[in-house]
Parts: C-alpha cells; sequence; structure tokens
C-alpha cells in the first residue's frame, strides 16, 4: 500500500468499529473474539489493540456508535416534524431500519444482552437514555405515549429477532394486528 491510499488512525477505526459490530452482532461480546475482529478489519491484532486498548474499550465505542447512529436516524425522520407526526415518522423510520438492517437489529439486542457488566450498562442506558430524551422533545409527549412508544419499538425488535416475516405463527400475527401492525410492517 503506498503512502496516497493510507488510511488515518480515525479512519482505520471507522473500520474497525464495522468489523467489530459484524463481529460482536453475530457472537456478542463474550463469544467474539479480537482476532476475528482484527482479520475481518484487515489488520493486525497488536494494531487493534493500539487502537482501542481493549476489547471492552473496543465493544463500549461500537455500543455507543450505535446509539448514536440510531439518534441521527431519529433525527433524519422527524426533521421539520412535531408531535404525533414527529412520532409516527421515527417509527416508520425505525421499522424500515428493522426492515433492512437486520445486523443492527443483533447488535442492538446484543447490547441489551451484555448489560450485565456495568462498564457495558453505562454505556447502553446512556445510548436508550438519549433515545428517550429526543423523542419526548420532538414530540412533546407525555410519559404514557413515550412509554408506549418506546415499548411498542422493543416487541417489535423481539419480534423481528424471531425473523416473525419467515413462516409466521398464529400468534405472531395476532400479536401484529393487536397493534396495529402487519407482517409488511416487518
Amino acid at each position: 500500500m503506498n503512502a496516497a491510499t493510507r488510511l488515518s488512525a480515525a479512519e482505520r477505526k471507522d473500520d474497525v468499529l464495522e468489523a467489530a459490530l459484524i463481529e460482536f452482532a453475530e457472537k456478542g461480546y463474550a463469544a467474539t473474539s479480537t482476532e476475528d475482529i482484527a482479520a475481518r478489519a484487515g489488520i493486525s491484532q497488536p494494531y487493534l489493540f493500539r487502537l482501542f486498548g481493549t476489547k471492552k474499550a473496543l465493544y463500549l465505542a461500537c455500543v455507543s456508535r450505535h446509539f448514536r447512529e440510531t439518534l441521527e436516524l431519529f433525527q433524519r425522520a422527524a426533521e421539520g416534524a412535531r408531535g404525533s407526526e414527529a412520532l409516527h415518522a421515527i417509527g416508520t423510520a425505525y421499522m424500515n431500519a428493522l426492515q433492512n438492517d437486520k445486523l443492527s437489529l443483533r447488535a442492538q439486542m446484543q447490547a441489551y444482552a451484555a448489560a450485565d457488566d456495568p462498564d457495558i450498562r453505562a454505556v447502553v442506558r446512556a445510548g436508550y437514555g438519549d433515545l428517550v430524551a429526543y423523542v419526548r422533545r420532538v414530540s412533546g409527549a407525555d410519559w404514557p405515549e413515550v412509554w408506549n412508544f418506546f415499548a411498542a419499538g422493543m416487541f417489535l425488535n423481539v419480534l423481528a429477532s424471531m425473523h416473525v416475516d419467515q413462516e409466521p405463527e398464529p400468534w405472531m400475527i395476532d400479536l401484529l394486528e393487536g397493534c396495529g401492525k402487519n407482517l409488511d410492517d416487518l
């Protein structure tokens, strides 16, 4: 590789975060090896540690980035909207993201599963808290409505994690219809 195509440390960090997200989403925090992440990113394991220090620091960076990207998705969706219009736009954008990016959903679910670790829990709480604060601010909704919005989102996460769109069972269809959704929404 010549100097003209060499990536900066910041660009390399972004590449490593993308590779790590895939590995962590597929295997979870505990089962993912830094060796696999380094191989996917096309770097040496020592360089990975030079960039992030520890596996946990890399995971925390991935989780933080993932929540930031979700917040940015919400912000783009609600741009120029307020109230229930903003809630609807955010919900629609999130549903589209669930449909089109199963990796992101798996990464999110893995982050919740890894939140027994206090450091990971702090990052998950901060990221989720930012989502809640933004939705509340842009929608002006009261707490029951915000609670219902996020409860429905988590419910849809669980169904999407079970691949409800593939050979759905009758109870899945009933649950979706009960919350005003259909399989085409997932």
